[in-house]
């Protein structure tokens, strides 16, 4: 009787695991997102401006990298990461950061493209700096906070202190 039940329970088991859907697909695309030559100029001066010596991406932002980390890369947009950053305009004013000591964890692809194309720049315990333009940022749209308030202002162009403390 025993073993009727046990023999039971396992093929139960068996059935219930092989109707587990494992979707790991992954539906986040690279973007193929243009910046304007205008906004690139924009934040060309910007940086001119405020003394800031820094690269161009080939898509269109500005970075500099602190840290290049070390062992693990950034393998795709599914890559999950843990990160802790701080997000200013170029008036010093902070709109968003991780409280201090903590880290946010996410996948690459849920970020703006800015961090996407960014962050496969460094590796595990990488340090960088990144200068968004508004079109691989936010873009023309405001972001706002949980009440509606707007945090990021439409068009803004963005800076980033990013840590990339894992990647998962």
């Amino acid at each position: 009787m025993m073993t009727k039940i046990f023999s039971t329970l396992i093929l139960i088991s068996i059935f219930i695991a092989s109707c587990v859907k494992n979707d790991t697909k992954c539906s986040y695309t690279d973007s193929t997102i243009t910046v304007p030559a205008a906004e690139i100029q924009a934040l060309q001066d910007s940086l001119t401006a405020h003394n800031i010596q820094a690269l161009q991406h080939p898509s269109g932002f500005f970075y500099t990298i602190g840290n290049p980390g070390s062992g693990t890369g950034i393998a795709n947009l599914c890559s999950s990461i843990t990160v802790s950053y701080k997000g200013t305009f170029f008036n010093e004013h902070v709109f968003d950061s991780t409280a201090t000591g903590r880290d946010a964890t996410f996948q690459l692809g849920m970020g703006i493209v800015g961090w996407q194309k960014a962050l496969p720049l460094i590796s595990k315990g990488g340090k960088i700096t990144v200068y968004i333009p508004p079109s691989l940022g936010y873009g023309s749209t405001p972001a706002t906070d949980q009440q509606g308030n707007v945090v990021i202002p439409a068009n803004s162009f963005l800076i980033f202190d990013i840590t990339l403390s894992d990647i998962h």
